[in-house]
């Protein structure tokens, strides 16, 4: 049974190995220069991109694209391990996520599955936020109906026709909704 006690020694081996541990969601452990442990907190806003597979290469660029500015981006491809129960770790990362983006394309909408339900747990984790804050970013992929129960309420992005100035958009968007988190 591996207890604390293995857990904190595997951490201190990574660390007098020179090496970076990553605590997920919470922050970096590191051996400072004059040889102490430092950590440092995750302060970069926490962004859920909710896709289907079939959009993987899209998102994949889109959670780059975050990424090199300042935000910490959460995609299944790129953070699920290995063993991971991953309906509870993907729970998990949108209840902790400070936006949750759903990435629409004409395959989201038409093809059942976790995307579906990740959009309800969400819409369900928005109920719990403060009334002004914006937790759900729909983008659109592609040209495509965004369900009525979001169009209605939430405003969308188009990541198209041109993707960087919607990606843009969705930075500055982020940006804003970092500064009423603060």
């Amino acid at each position: 049974m591996v207890t604390g006690e293995h857990i904190s020694q595997i951490v201190l081996d990574c660390l007098l190995e020179g090496r970076i541990v990553e605590i997920d969601g919470l922050g970096v452990f590191k051996r400072g220069a004059n040889g102490n442990f430092r950590f440092e907190p995750q302060t970069a806003l926490r962004v859920f991109l909710a896709y289907v597979d079939e959009d993987a290469g899209r998102v994949t660029e889109l959670y780059e694209a975050l990424e090199n500015s300042g935000f910490a981006p959460w995609m299944d491809k790129k953070k699920l391990l290995a063993g991971q129960n991953w309906p509870r770790a993907i729970e998990k990362a949108i209840r902790t996520a400070d936006v949750f983006v759903p990435c629409y394309s004409r395959r989201a909408l038409d093809k059942k599955g976790r995307f579906q339900a990740e959009v309800r747990f969400a819409l369900k984790c928005s109920d719990l936020e403060p009334m002004e804050a914006t937790f759900v970013m729909p983008v659109r992929l592609e040209e495509c109906t965004v369900p009525a129960m979001i169009a209605d309420s939430i405003q969308f992005i188009d990541l198209f026709p041109g993707a960087q100035e919607g990606v843009q958009q969705l930075v500055k968007a982020l940006w804003a909704a970092r500064r009423t988190l603060s």
